[in-house]
């Protein structure tokens, strides 16, 4: 029951609404993190519950709840005015558009405020067409194509009645517009850009060049009108003749002229650009000389990915440079992180002492008391020999193989003709070393606590 119990702690000191529940779940799987979701609140582990906030609260996770059209609804009392409850379902409306708009991407947050339209009631009261504010919260280094944004325009002018999409305007945190006329396509350069980094990346390798582009826009709004006749058949479109005649004797002068339009086809061609077209491209790209690309080919791989059109004054410059090479900083450990070491191997360090000196104190103890059992069982088995009665050469061959001391306890328990028609059966050399081990003192087989405790 005691490993079965949940040891997790809530993630966080106050409920969340099911939509921040959700946010923060999908972040902590991103990351990894064992947890466990109930319906207003995270469990995990107790030991990373603050590594976890830091790191949320530098994500920005949860957002802020958003009342949604449902909740400001449901507030609302039925006796109140008309106007409060539009007010309300505004602000809920508002809510709707802000929380769909947080997931797009790059889009750390958003707001929407919506002044909706108002009719002329009197004379002197002019009407008012419905506008929208949206501002967004982008993430560090991210951009919003301009594509993106018309579809915030077309996303936030379907949501709200009588709202045309121009009269959506959006702001970024610094305080500019995003998507405005003026910009001309904004993100055409930064496309442009990361599609010939991406490729000459994959092709030289990363960190091997750097790639910049500026789009030059034209301003003005152009209109043309052309009117192109063509000649129907192979003669001309049009003939003229002309006749002039004098008679002298009558004083008579004429003179005429006619004209033959045989008909064309006629072509009417208007062409309206607005401003804002791509007057000039230019790009330029650094390269690490280290490496000894051919510029040649960088080049014609530049101008094929941008389709870089020399007629129209585009320019491609490649030039090469040594780029400095990445030193790896030697971090040093600091106080606290070698405090925060001691502390960990502190408790591992010490139980490894103790074990030590424990092994080390009652090491020279048991090995007298393994030497003892060893002799003990040795005295056994002589006194089985000497039991027995066996011949002495039936003994020597059973002591072969056994060391000094053995083969002294095990002859010293035969009877003495026996042990000494055994001794004569050693080499003089083996003889005197077992002579010698039987000449001393016999020592208990086990010894007492007081010689084992005076040995160690």
């Amino acid at each position: 029951m005691l490993l079965q119990r949940d040891s997790r702690v809530a993630l966080f000191a106050e409920p969340l609404r099911a939509d921040q529940v959700a946010e923060v779940a999908e972040r902590l799987a991103e990351w990894n993190v064992p947890f466990a979701a109930t319906s207003d609140n995270v469990r995990l582990d107790a030991k990373r519950r603050n590594e976890v906030l830091l790191r949320l609260a530098l994500a920005g996770v949860p957002h802020p709840h958003l009342l949604t059209t449902a909740e400001t609804l449901e507030k609302a009392s039925p006796l109140a005015p008309q106007s409060l409850i539009d007010a309300q379902q505004r602000a809920g409306l508002e809510g709707d558009l802000a929380s769909a708009l947080r997931g797009l991407p790059g889009v750390a947050d958003a707001h929407v405020i919506i002044a909706p339209a108002r009719e002329d009631a009197f004379t002197d009261d002019a009407a008012r067409q419905a506008t929208a504010s949206v501002r967004l919260s982008l993430i560090a280094g991210a951009t919003v194509p301009e594509r993106t944004l018309q579809g915030v325009r077309a996303f936030v002018a379907s949501g709200v009645p009588a709202l045309d999409p121009k009269r959506v305007t959006i702001l970024d945190d610094r305080g500019l517009a995003l998507g405005d006329e003026t910009g001309f396509g904004n993100d055409d350069a930064g496309a442009l850009q990361q599609s010939l980094q991406s490729v000459l990346d994959a092709a030289l390798g990363e960190g091997a060049s750097i790639v910049r582009v500026r789009v030059g826009y034209d301003a003005r709004a152009h209109d043309l009108h052309d009117v192109v006749r063509r000649p129907i058949g192979e003669r001309p479109i049009e003939a003229a003749t002309s006749d002039e005649r004098y008679k002298s004797p009558k004083k008579q002068y004429a003179k005429s002229s006619a004209s033959l339009d045989r008909g064309s086809e006629v072509q009417d061609e208007h062409v309206a650009t607005p401003a804002g077209r791509v007057e000039r491209l230019s790009v330029a790209v650094a390269v690490d000389a280290n490496r000894g690309f051919d510029l040649q080919k960088i080049r014609a791989l530049a101008t094929g990915t941008l389709g870089v059109d020399p007629r129209r004054g585009d320019s491609v410059t490649i030039e090469e440079f040594p780029f400095p090479r990445a030193v790896t900083p030697v971090h040093s450990l600091s106080l606290a992180a070698l405090l925060g070491l001691a502390g960990l191997l502190g408790p591992w360090l010490i139980f490894a002492a103790a074990l030590f000196g424990a092994f080390r104190a009652g090491a020279k103890p048991l090995g007298v008391l393994c030497e003892g059992l060893a002799d003990r069982i040795a005295l056994r088995r002589a006194a089985r020999v000497a039991n027995a009665n066996f011949p002495p050469a039936h003994v020597r061959g059973a002591l072969e193989r056994e060391p000094p001391h053995t083969a002294a306890a095990i002859i010293s328990a035969l009877p003495a003709a026996t042990a000494t028609a055994v001794l004569e059966l050693y080499p003089p050399e083996e003889r005197a070393a077992i002579v010698r081990r039987m000449s001393r003192a016999a020592a208990p087989v086990v010894p007492d606590c007081e010689s084992v405790l005076r040995r160690g």
